[in-house]
């Protein structure tokens, strides 16, 4: 891949994706494959005026050894320079980069009960730290090609040529050729015509009807609102969380979604992959799943936490998404969910509620806002998905027609 692209690539993260403020701290995590991209986007993040940039690598195949040869109560343990750092960034709030471009088998064949039971008691002590910073720092999840991971994309080619093929598709998919910056302002400026119009229509529910059995009605909250693209922190600092992004979303109230969904995109969840997978729901709660592979994953899934088996959003996006016009399946969530409608297990986003920034957390659960140590997207929109919203009044409006948007971007 040619670096000027990879430089453009890399500016856009900085600009578009974390906006980095004059004299903030930014930590980048990435696997340590990808350390001449890093340094691409470290040296972008101090023109920007970053007063630190932290590197947090990561190694996929030690993080499996690991998995394999430490016991569970090592595997759970939170180190006290770890919670040190945690308390840390509490103070400082300072700008997140998650570039991802690990193998989506990468962690097949560890004792995934052991894993996940590891994971559910740091995340017991993690998550209160990560409470205190919701909705006050910039953070940001993109990619960079990982040699495995271009190998499982594009199995039939050498590891050269895949790893620039998976590049140029993740270039492609990111809006990041010509001028990216560019690009993600009128992008954004659509996406954010989509949300005002769905935001007009007072909805009580979505109902989701598909060929491939797909019947499921979800409730949203009162107050809820779709949001899309462009966030903005507490203080008003603008950022984008997901590069790229194709999604109109919001968070459900919990408690109300009935019926049964299909997936159509596998799911990679803690480096293992789950295909061919049904959820029924009921009073809002998964009740009952099956999968062709990685059933054992899903049910230990929607048993991380109380919350883990609520849903915690629901994202539009059409089917002639240019991520699923491009024809890749990338076994990686963060693309795979922006060329489909999907729905996510786990926490919603507060700020899907209208005047959040005043309310409690309690007053938020009360709304209907779910909360757990997990979001995990998954996959159900296809070419005939028709989905309609449901106002207070039964008024019955369609919002997808045949897997795509059923009004203009103007409303």
């Amino acid at each position: 891949m040619q670096k000027t692209i990879l430089k453009n690539y890399a500016k856009l993260l900085a600009r578009t994706g974390l906006n980095v403020q004059k004299g903030q701290d930014v930590i980048i995590t990435a696997q340590a494959e990808n350390e001449e991209f890093v340094l691409m986007v470290a040296e972008e993040c101090y023109r920007a005026g970053a007063r630190r940039v932290f590197p947090d690598w990561g190694h996929q195949p030690l993080s499996r050894l690991s998995a394999n040869e430490r016991s569970e109560k090592e595997l759970s343990r939170v180190l006290p320079w770890e919670e040190e750092r945690l308390r840390a960034g509490v103070k400082t709030l300072p700008a997140h980069l998650y570039i991802l471009s690990e193998d989506p088998d990468g962690m097949q064949g560890i004792d995934a009960a052991k894993y996940a039971a590891a994971m559910q008691s740091r995340s017991k002590i993690i998550k209160p730290y990560r409470d205190q910073t919701e909705n006050k720092e910039q953070w940001c999840i993109a990619a960079a090609a990982g040699e495995a991971w271009a190998k499982k994309v594009f199995p039939k080619d050498s590891g050269a040529r895949a790893a620039e093929k998976l590049w140029r598709a993740i270039i492609t998919a990111s809006r990041a050729e010509g001028n990216p910056m560019a690009n993600w302002a009128a992008h954004n400026k659509e996406l954010a015509l989509r949300c005002a119009y769905l935001n007009g229509l007072g909805l009580s529910s979505l109902e989701y009807k598909s060929s491939n059995g797909t019947r499921l009605c979800v409730g949203l909250m009162k107050d809820g609102i779709f949001a899309a693209g462009e966030e903005k922190t507490l203080s008003g600092v603008s950022f984008n969380p997901n590069i790229p992004s194709e999604e109109v979303f919001t968070t459900p109230r919990r408690g109300e979604a009935e019926g049964i969904v299909y997936s159509t995109k596998p799911l990679s969840w803690q480096g293992r992959l789950i295909r061919n997978f049904s959820v029924r729901f009921e009073g809002g709660r998964a009740v009952e799943v099956h999968a062709s592979q990685g059933e054992a994953d899903l049910k230990k899934l929607i048993a991380m936490d109380e919350g883990a088996p609520y849903l915690g959003e629901c994202a539009l996006v059409p089917f002639e998404s240019p991520i699923n016009k491009a024809g890749v399946l990338f076994y990686n969530t963060l693309f795979d969910e922006n060329a489909s409608c999907h729905l996510a297990f786990g926490r919603g986003f507060s700020n899907c509620v209208r005047g959040y920034e005043e309310m409690s957390d309690e007053a938020l659960a009360a709304c209907g806002v779910n909360d757990s140590m997990v979001h995990v997207d998954f996959m159900i929109g296809c070419e005939d998905l028709e989905v309609v919203g449901v106002t207070a009044t039964g008024a019955r409006i369609p919002i997808f027609k045949k897997g795509g948007w059923a009004f203009e971007a103007d409303g």
